[in-house]
């Protein structure tokens, strides 16, 4: 099968299109053949060398979601067969035509969703519903801040919010990405203003909602004492992503005072029970929504198999809205 293999740490050009063995299910698994997979920064990141794929996933070949057609079914499974249309994350092996993977990992597409639009949507609405939803607590009435507005978890987050009821806040950096977002439920959107290096957007969030109840904190650094400040009293802030870096400068005190809680979620490191978990929501609180209507993927750019090259480079310009999907 054809699979794109990173050859080496590096920038896009490692990114190369190569024949590799089709994978064969063992007990518990099925094979699914690949129609579209979509591009993550954690993809980015494995391709420079600095998030290594778990143990069970290839090392050379990255993608953390899929959809496409089971066409093999390992020994013990009973939920799926051969034809069924499935979507979900996978620890890797995304860029290619066929991946292995637990049966029970997977949900089966709702009615109305193509490939492409499928595909783009197990890793930002997952990360997004757990990490607002069933971990931050995120209810009916309260307010959401999430950061990268525009980016494929962004976009997601602000739709669930509104699914559920939720007011939520963004932030982006140009007005045109917080405009679209407006398109997808957003309330208000905020341009953060930078000072002596470092972004402001908390009297903003303050001044509209009286505080965000919980932050998709998903740009970290800087961001994140900014954010604390954002916060009403009891909030909850869900730390998914450090696009702007490891380290910041957090005043304790005022988590203390003000009785906040900080706490990190990823979801490609977790353990086999706790993806399975995963898909469940996937299949119970989502798909549903998907087929009523009340979500929608967003998909910005459509590229083959093998122009992976040019979607990292795209993705790495952090000037899209929404998800990259790669089509084989």
């Amino acid at each position: 099968m054809r699979a794109i293999v990173i050859t080496k740490p590096g920038g896009p050009e490692v990114l190369e299109l190569r024949e590799v063995p089709l994978p064969e299910p063992s007990a518990g698994e099925v094979r699914v053949r690949i129609r579209a997979t979509a591009v993550n920064r954690a993809d980015l990141l494995q391709r420079v060398g600095a998030y290594p794929a778990p143990p069970d996933a290839p090392a050379d070949i990255p993608g953390l979601e899929i959809a496409g057609e089971v066409d093999a079914v390992g020994k013990g499974v009973v939920d799926l067969r051969a034809g069924d249309r499935v979507f979900g994350v996978v620890s890797g092996g995304g860029y290619a035509e066929a991946v292995c993977v637990h049966a029970r990992t997977l949900a089966r597409v709702p009615d109305g969703l193509d490939f492409v639009q499928a595909a783009a949507v197990p890793e930002a609405f997952i990360t997004a519903y757990d990490a607002m939803v069933v971990q931050g607590g995120l209810a009916a009435g309260e307010t959401l801040l999430v950061h990268a507005v525009g980016s494929g978890v962004g976009t997601a987050a602000v739709q669930i919010a509104a699914a559920i009821g939720a007011r939520s806040l963004g932030t982006a950096r140009t007005a045109d990405k917080l405009e679209r977002a407006k398109a997808l439920g957003l309330s208000e959107g905020i341009v953060p203003e930078v000072k002596e290096g470092a972004p402001c957007f908390a009297d903003r969030v303050r001044a509209i909602s009286g505080g965000a109840d919980v932050v998709l904190e998903l740009v970290g650094g800087a961001y994140v004492p900014e954010s604390l400040r954002a916060m009403a009293d009891k909030g909850r802030l869900v730390l998914v992503g450090l696009m702007a870096g490891v380290r910041a400068d957090v005043d304790l005190a005022t988590i203390l005072r003000r009785r906040l809680r900080v706490f990190g979620t990823v979801l490609r490191a977790r353990p086999l029970e706790e993806k399975i978990l995963a898909a469940q929501l996937l299949s119970r609180n989502l798909a549903p929504l998907f087929a009523a209507g009340a979500l929608r993927p967003v998909v910005d750019k459509v590229l083959p198999l093998d122009a992976a090259r040019d979607a990292h480079a795209y993705v790495g310009n952090n000037e899209g809205f929404g998800k990259v999907v790669l089509t084989t």
